[in-house]
């Protein structure tokens, strides 16, 4: 497990495949693991031979005067890191006729009719019944502030008109006063709404045509559920 050496043909070989698919060693971001494999090195590989492994030491090497700050364990020698299995394919066109290969059996052999007809007919029923799956429903917990005009506003009777409104998937939850100055207080009210159902501009609104009560209407926060 892990690279071998950076020396041997089979070492690097190893250590091209392994980066053939990544920019670093470890990650996303230069660390630890670089430098550490990055001196294990006695100069720069062959780009013609090995082009990942050029590719990735030409750009370790970029980075050598910040390699003292990177992040990671420098105590760790470059043979923890690499590939879980060091074997290497001996067969490689071998490798590649098996990815090729068509795992559901639709190869060049004629199929019975009757398995077709099976396979498609379980497959439709798969799909009807991943289509006819209840998606769950978007939520969202919605704290309000309404403001009434002045101090002499009647707060108990603001709060009754805002409850009063009811609609589909819509949850009036926990309130409370809180006071703005002057003596003034706004009603800070949670509720729970469908969001496909519940438009809060539009409930906004119908807070605000109570103008005995409401001057204004915010969104004090928002978390979908």
């Amino acid at each position: 497990m892990g690279f071998t050496d950076f020396a041997s043909d089979a070492g690097l070989t190893i250590a091209n495949n392994y980066l053939a698919t990544r920019s670093y060693i470890v990650g996303d971001a230069p660390s630890q693991a670089d430098v550490v494999s990055f001196k294990a090195f006695s100069g720069a590989p062959d780009a013609e031979k090995y082009p990942h492994v050029a590719r990735w030491y030409k750009h370790i090497a970029s980075h050598e005067a910040e390699h003292a700050t990177l992040p990671g364990d420098a105590s760790k020698p470059f043979t923890a890191y690499g590939p879980e299995s060091t074997e290497l394919p001996t067969n490689p066109k071998a490798a590649e006729e098996d990815d090729d290969m068509d795992l559901f059996g639709s190869d060049e052999e004629e199929e019975d009719p009757e398995v077709v007809k099976e396979r498609e007919a379980r497959l439709a029923e798969y799909k009807k019944k991943k289509e006819a799956k209840p998606k769950p429903v978007a939520k969202s917990l919605v704290t309000l502030e309404v403001k009434p005009w002045d101090d002499e506003t009647n707060l108990e009777e603001l709060e009754a008109n805002v409850r009063a409104i009811e609609k589909e998937g819509l949850v009036w939850g926990a309130s409370k006063f809180v006071p703005i100055g002057f003596g003034i207080k706004k009603l800070q009210i949670n509720l729970v709404v469908e969001d496909e159902k519940i438009s809060l501009d539009e409930l906004q609104q119908q807070i605000e045509e109570d103008e005995d009560h409401v001057q204004s209407t915010d969104v004090a926060a928002m978390q979908k559920l």
